[in-house]
């Protein structure tokens, strides 16, 4: 049997309309194409769907339940139809996304929200997880979309990288908050927060404090920086940290009790958003990373703004 849908479709407009002529008027056509459309669909099912008399179609008792499935596989279809154009137009679909500590709080929400404002259809899941799991996540196509710290480069995965300057986290009573610029000199023997040893940024700090001859002082190790903030709040620490975690107290938190500067020589923490690289990117996920990559820039660019302003009134802000 193969039965199209411009036959099912005709069925009903003749059903709805009681006759051939009513049936063309409605579908734009000619009354012999209805009539032949009507007849191959006979033929197609077996049986008569109409009772021809006097030149009046009346409905047999098969046409009556046929119409049931009719109305439902057209109705199905049109719902189809609505949502292949709400993909199309990003008005509906499904976007899942693997985020990684620093930025789950506060940075991805606030993206996400700009994103589905205009979107109620869109259906999101969003995730916390550590980066090396988002790699993963992302290499065997759980997730749409990653972000996460950059990764080594695999043939499973494709990444837009972002090089982020990271920040010096002081209390705002601190000496140091009244300068532009912290060097490994002015925290030598200080107190310091910074991640566990296999991070990049804790090489490079270490390296910083070396060059310098200074004494590099940690006191607390962390999984991530979030935490460290409570600490250098406290006035227990200073911490060298990474621009989202940054911008995100800063957005968060109206108190001003911590004050970030910019740090020399700079230390870099990298961060990506990633893809799968063997499965074809939706029109959602292929949005949203262009979404996301304009707030990372975005965020850089405001936080290097409000730097180079320290730098202009010399610490005061």
């Amino acid at each position: 049997m193969n039965l199209s849908f411009r036959q099912l479709h005709t069925f009903r407009e003749v059903i709805r309309s009681g006759s051939i002529s009513g049936a063309a008027r409605t579908l734009g056509r000619t009354q012999p194409a209805v009539s032949s459309m009507i007849a191959g669909l006979e033929d197609e099912l077996g049986f008569a769907l109409f009772l021809r008399e006097h030149g009046k179609l009346t409905p047999t008792p098969e046409a009556r339940f046929f119409l049931e499935e009719c109305e439902e596989i057209l109705d199905r279809l049109d719902q189809t139809k609505r949502t292949l154009g709400g993909i199309g137009n990003l008005s509906e679909g499904r976007l899942r996304i693997a985020c990684h500590p620093a930025a789950s709080g506060f940075f991805m929400p606030m993206v996400l929200t700009d994103f589905l404002r205009d979107k109620p259809g869109i259906e999101v899941s969003l995730m916390m997880r550590s980066s090396t799991v988002i790699e993963d996540l992302i290499a065997s196509q759980q997730f749409d979309v990653g972000f996460a710290e950059a990764p080594i480069p695999r043939a499973s995965i494709k990444q837009q990288d972002f090089d982020m300057e990271c920040v010096c986290a002081l209390p705002a009573d601190d000496p140091l908050a009244a300068r532009d610029a912290i060097t490994a000199r002015d925290l030598d023997g200080g107190a310091l927060a910074t991640l566990f040893a296999e991070h990049t940024t804790y090489g490079q700090t270490c390296r910083a404090f070396e060059v310098a001859d200074c004494t590099f002082q940690r006191r607390f190790e962390l999984q991530t920086f979030l935490p460290g903030l409570r600490f250098v709040e406290a006035g227990l620490c200073a911490m060298i940290c990474d621009m989202i975690t940054a911008h995100t107290h800063l957005q968060s938190n109206s108190a001003g009790t911590i004050r970030f500067r910019r740090f020399e020589p700079a230390i870099t923490s990298k961060v990506s958003i990633l893809t799968p690289a063997h499965s074809p990117q939706s029109v959602i996920a292929a949005a949203f990373c262009a979404h996301l990559a304009g707030h990372v820039a975005e965020l850089q660019a405001d936080m290097q703004a409000g730097l180079a302003a320290i730098s202009e009134t010399g610490g005061s802000r």
